[in-house]
């Protein structure tokens, strides 16, 4: 698993589109000497954009032929560039927070948060407390604890930036800000329900669906599961349940393709069409953005 390597940055609006640019005609950008210069960023927040790009999706980190490691956009990335650069929607902000967390790598802080922490309100000291003593649980060698504080202190400002103007530091907004998540007040954290599925996006909640079932091989899924497994709605978007099923209500009408939703006294079972999810979206953003042209 990973921490820290955010170097203590939370994602700042038009950052993602920054490293996009330069790696399309550069895929060793993030190890010239002078790509702070060339990105208008100081040093380690470059460090910490190489981070966000990976963490986020928008980029994958390989190793060519000389075994150098070098970043190439992803599908999903392109998709994103090419039709909400500056993620204007709530669609894709949803979609890079789940990126985020939906698995323990490489920003495993947001997965368990979003995962694995039951407490919906909870004190910032003992949110810190609790994650030293996950991690101490689950790592074999010793994570520093101030690297996971800083960790911490990362997931909340990615949420909250920008509604304490009085904190000149606080006034530049992250991308993901508008999906409103997470709160912070008088030293206590909480975890927020969407205050209605619009604030998600329907593409959103599709598409994670749909990677879902990509990964587990199944086009079949419960509502509890849903509910409650790990990277799916009630987790990683903190749903209840009656959201939950108004979406999927929504979904059944989905013009190209309506999801099978299937009601008894036993079990709430979802069909999904077979469909990759880049495919999906691509195709979703095209309507969308022609809808608003």
């Amino acid at each position: 698993m990973a921490y820290g390597q955010h170097q203590s940055f939370y994602l700042r609006d038009r950052w993602l589109s920054k490293a996009i640019k330069q790696l399309r005609t550069d895929s060793r950008f993030f190890y010239d000497k002078e790509a702070f210069e060339k990105i208008g960023l100081g040093k380690n927040m470059v460090q910490s954009l190489r981070f966000w790009v990976v963490a986020t999706n928008m980029v994958e980190e390989q190793t060519n032929d000389e075994r150098k490691k070098v970043h190439h956009v992803t599908g999903f990335g392109d998709i994103i560039d090419r039709y909400d650069r500056h993620i204007q929607y709530y669609d894709t902000a949803s979609l890079l927070h789940y990126h985020l967390s939906n698995e323990r790598e490489p920003s495993t802080v947001w997965y368990w948060f979003f995962n694995l922490l039951d407490e919906t309100a909870i004190s910032k000291e003992e949110l810190i407390n609790h994650f030293i003593t996950w991690v101490e649980d689950n790592e074999e060698k010793k994570i520093s604890h101030k690297s996971l504080k800083r960790d911490i202190d990362c997931l909340i400002k990615l949420y909250t930036s920008g509604e304490n103007a009085q904190d000149p530091e606080e006034i530049i907004q992250s991308p993901i800000n508008k999906v409103s998540l997470l709160s912070e007040r008088n030293g206590v954290v909480y975890k927020k329900a969407p205050k209605s599925i619009e604030y998600l996006g329907l593409i959103a909640l599709y598409y994670t669906l749909l990677d879902y079932c990509q990964k587990n091989d199944t086009f079949t899924v419960s509502v509890e599961e849903i509910i409650n497994r790990e990277g799916l709605w009630g987790k990683v978007f903190n749903m209840n349940r009656n959201l939950t099923i108004e979406a999927l209500h929504l979904l059944t009408s989905h013009k190209r393709h309506p999801i099978i939703f299937t009601r008894t006294n036993n079990l709430d079972t979802v069909q999904i069409p077979q469909n990759d999810p880049t495919s999906f979206l691509e195709e979703e953003y095209k309507r969308k953005v022609h809808t608003h042209s």
